[in-house]
């Protein structure tokens, strides 16, 4: 359960006005301490149900309030009717979520700001932060225990990087940016050739830009130019463990679930979802609106928009087909068998016959 840590928790009547919905029943000034889910809110929580089928449940729940469609029935309990249910839900924990652990505005006294950086009004530098030479932090970000923002880096406005979280030189985020615990912003690229009996190393001169409103997971990276740009589109998310190579430009509204690896040099549209442990080669191209299953990789371009998976990832509609055709191999090779045997059989008995 999320419980409501502020200094008045809301009334249901409040609850409703914030998600745009409609009180049913039950008395408005009525107080809500906490949100859970069906099975587990006691009488001052609220919960919640995506849909009428779903709205079933709450016969058995001890709910004090509900968040249902605007279409369901009577409700055991007093509920909030809206047309969006995952989005009034979104709303509600928003409400009652306190962010825990943000420094203070300043900078903590045990954290490094070299000569010529600049730090924005309201902005929070945390413990043991450093802030290179010529960097900018913009007003209202947070920069929380041990984060490294590099020489001549940009920071936006109200972004929260976390603990352990590294921005490398001259590399940029742009405003509401969250960097998560550990993600790596603008380390060197994988790039080697193979001279004189080793692998020697190939400089990466270029930078990262992050657009606005982008969160990337914990442990992520993203890697620095070889040359030019690396950039992540405005409002795409990244989860935790994602790996995204140097040269990469990532569209806008993309989604990159966790263990994705986008090799370098990669093109990748608008509003693009990669599902967890797929990936591509290098230098593909990807258009807008497509969506590539779990564990599935791109390996040519594509063109049209849609769902893909497999390996190559091809239409999602001919992977079935294809896995379908593996699924039934075994039982092929038992018909085969036993064909290649009465063949033999049928031989063998004309054979027979000739030679009387």
């Amino acid at each position: 359960m999320m419980a409501n840590h502020g200094p008045s928790p809301p009334t249901l009547q409040e609850l409703a006005e914030l998600v745009q919905g409609r009180l049913r029943d039950g008395d408005p000034n009525r107080r809500v301490t906490g949100v859970a889910p069906v099975d587990e809110a006691g009488p001052d929580d609220i919960t919640w149900a995506t849909s009428v089928h779903f709205a079933r449940q709450l016969a058995s729940s001890r709910a004090g309030a509900a968040i249902v469609p605007e279409r369901c029935g009577p409700t055991p309990m007093p509920a909030i009717l809206c047309g969006d249910v995952e989005d009034a839900l979104s709303r509600v924990l928003g409400r009652f979520h306190v962010p825990y652990g943000a420094p203070p505005a300043g900078a903590h006294p045990t954290a490094v700001v070299l000569p010529e950086a600049e730090i924005g009004a309201d902005a929070a530098i945390g413990p043991h932060v450093v802030i290179g030479r010529g960097a900018r932090v913009g007003a209202g970000s947070q920069l929380h225990a041990g984060v490294h923002v590099g020489d001549a880096a940009v920071i936006g406005e109200r972004c929260v990087l976390h603990p352990g979280a590294y921005v490398g030189d001259r590399c940029t985020l742009g405003d509401r940016v969250v960097l998560k615990p550990g993600a790596v912003i603008g380390s060197d690229g994988f790039g080697y050739n193979f001279r004189r009996g080793g692998h020697q190393r190939i400089p990466h001169i270029g930078v990262v830009i992050i657009e606005d409103d982008v969160e990337i997971g914990a442990n992520s990276c993203v890697d620095r130019s070889k040359f030019g740009v690396t950039r992540i589109g405005r409002g795409t998310k990244i989860d935790n463990l994602v790996q995204v190579a140097h040269n990469c430009v990532i569209g806008p509204h993309c989604i990159l679930a966790g263990q994705v690896g986008i090799a370098g040099s990669v093109r990748i549209g608008a509003g693009v979802v990669f599902g967890g442990q797929s990936g591509s080669v290098h230098g593909v191209s990807i258009c807008d609106g497509v969506q590539i299953g779990a564990q599935s990789c791109v390996t040519k371009d594509i063109e049209t928009r849609g769902t893909y998976s497999g390996f190559p990832a091809r239409p999602h509609i001919a992977a079935l087909r294809s896995l379908a055709g593996v699924e039934r191999a075994p039982e092929l090779v038992r018909q085969i068998e036993q064909l290649s045997r009465r063949i033999a059989e049928l031989e063998a008995a004309m054979h027979h016959r000739e030679n009387g």
